[in-house]
């Protein structure tokens, strides 16, 4: 499939300090997609932090994307019965989200985006974006990388020496990585060198 006539799902997890990184990735990759439907954690959705105010988000998302914000499990639940969409982004995806995926808890919109989206055997894009990637998180991001149907979004270490454990995707390489997994394939490399 291409991209082009894709439904994508674009998911973002709390990892506020990479949330303008993945706006201006995501105003790249609306006009390169289908159609794109923003989706917020509650985390997201509902928090003010230093790095911005929820309501100021929502709204950016949903002018980039022309598309209301999806945040709540009930919203997202129809993505497995009615077959709504050929690929879900999560981008960051959170150390949190990674464990949850990977033990199958659904909680939130986001796992519950997954869990209904991967029930048709469609592609999930990860861009893993955590403090403890190289950590307690790797076991999680290793599993997940094993899982048919999932893929990841290129990745390096951001501050090797001030942060040692923390990975970050290269939020510009959604768009590659989005084509590469609807064609069922993993865009290579997977690890980038140290930013």
């Amino acid at each position: 499939m291409n991209l082009k006539q894709a439904r994508v799902g674009f998911a973002l997890c709390g990892s506020y300090c990479t949330h303008a990184q993945t706006l201006r990735a995501l105003t790249e990759f609306v006009p390169q997609a289908g159609q794109v439907i923003p989706i917020l954690a509650e985390a997201s959705g509902h928090l003010d932090t230093r790095f911005g105010r929820n309501q100021t988000l929502r709204l950016q998302l949903e002018a980039i994307c022309g598309n209301g914000v999806l945040d709540s499990i009930s919203q997202v639940e129809p993505f497995g019965p009615k077959k709504q969409l050929d690929l879900l982004v999560i981008a960051p995806c959170t150390g949190n989200t990674l464990a949850k995926l990977a033990g199958g808890i659904t909680d939130t919109a986001i796992t519950m985006a997954a869990k209904a989206h991967l029930r048709n055997g469609r592609p999930v894009l990860l861009a893993p974006s955590t403090n403890d990637g190289l950590s307690v998180s790797l076991r999680n991001l290793g599993d997940l990388l094993c899982r048919k149907h999932y893929y990841v979004v290129p990745f390096r270490q951001d501050d090797p020496f001030g942060k040692p454990n923390s990975l970050v995707s290269e939020m510009s390489l959604i768009g590659q990585a989005a084509q590469a997994a609807l064609e069922e394939r993993q865009l290579q490399p997977v690890l980038l060198a140290a930013g």
